[in-house]
């Protein structure tokens, strides 16, 4: 059977509007071959939302933006067509959110825990996120004014820092730099000594961890030890100090006396050391009594006279 040029004209024009229809409808958010539930929300402010925009949970698209309509009172309602395999919870928050930095949005479903599931044609609740540029203004206002307080305190520190200023500055670098390196020389020097004397710090080490153990191992005499000398301290604190201390001062006060007397000359020893008469004679009578014993020794024969049997004139 011939087809006419007709005939092909009608159909290739049917499947053009057929496609045409498919085509403006998926553009719109609207599938044909899909059946679809259908919800809205309300916004104050859609700016960057537009029709077929993705609605999506957790990075995970379920729908699209349907459709945008400007109501009496200034709001916006934003119908969303999600797939019918998705039950949404009836406190489901619709939230704008920024998909890209140039300004692009998305609706995120914040899916609920309440457990009555949204019908058809039923509203949902609404949220907007900050958009990263309304974040990030107040803080650029605040970074130009910090800017301008910095260039200005750095303008009043170049107009501080005259010639003489900088060379003084320069001259206190200089002085720094040298301390920095004779630092290093005595840390050179430190370490070379450390390194030569490291057998004699091991073994003061030794010794040092010796006496601890020996501490250790004697804690109960050293605990001994110190409660004798508390016991000790307690018993002459119970003696009777004071006395002993006034005793000790009659007796200072006593040979401090005999001591002024002595100096006066007063006394046997006094006169004894300030009268030279008397110790010349002293020291001539005992060179006398020694010449006498040493004459003694010598010549007993003249000093000491025995009588055997009654004869006379016998040595």
């Amino acid at each position: 059977m011939k087809i006419s040029n007709e005939t092909k004209v009608g159909i290739i024009t049917v499947l053009a509007l057929a496609l045409l229809f498919i085509g403006y409808n998926f553009l719109k958010g609207n599938d044909v071959f899909t059946n679809e539930n259908e919800y809205y929300t309300d916004y104050d402010n859609v700016d960057g939302l537009t029709v077929s925009k993705p609605v999506v949970v957790n990075g995970y698209q379920i729908g699209r933006v349907s459709k945008l309509t400007l109501l009496d009172n200034g709001k916006i309602r934003t119908n969303f067509k999600i797939k019918k395999d998705y039950n949404i919870p009836s406190n489901t928050v619709a939230t704008i959110v920024s998909a890209d930095l140039l300004g692009s949005k998305a609706i995120v479903f914040e899916l609920g825990n309440s457990k009555t599931m949204a019908k058809d044609g039923a509203p949902l609740l609404s949220d907007v996120q900050a958009n990263l540029l309304e974040k990030v203004e107040p803080l650029q206002k605040k970074i130009e004014n910090l800017v301008v307080k910095l260039d200005s305190v750095l303008s009043a520190v170049n107009s501080a820092l005259d010639t003489e200023f900088q060379r003084d500055f320069k001259s206190s670098l200089r002085s720094i730099s040298v301390s920095l390196k004779n630092m290093e020389k005595i840390t050179t020097d430190v370490e070379g000594l450390m390194g030569t004397e490291k057998i004699r710090l091991a073994r003061i080490l030794q010794n040092l961890e010796s006496i601890t153990q020996n501490f250790k191992n004697n804690n109960e005499k050293i605990n001994s030890i110190l409660a004798n000398l508390n016991n000790l301290s307690s018993d002459l604190s119970s003696t009777e100090i004071k006395a002993t201390i006034d005793n000790a001062n009659k007796a200072m006060q006593d040979v401090l006396a005999i001591t002024d007397k002595i100096n006066k000359g007063e006394g046997s020893v006094g006169l004894l050391l300030h009268d030279d008469k008397l110790y010349n004679n002293l020291n001539s009578a005992t060179y006398e009594f020694d010449q006498l014993i040493k004459d003694v020794k010598e010549r007993p024969g003249r000093y000491i006279r025995l009588s055997i049997f009654g004869k006379k004139d016998t040595k």
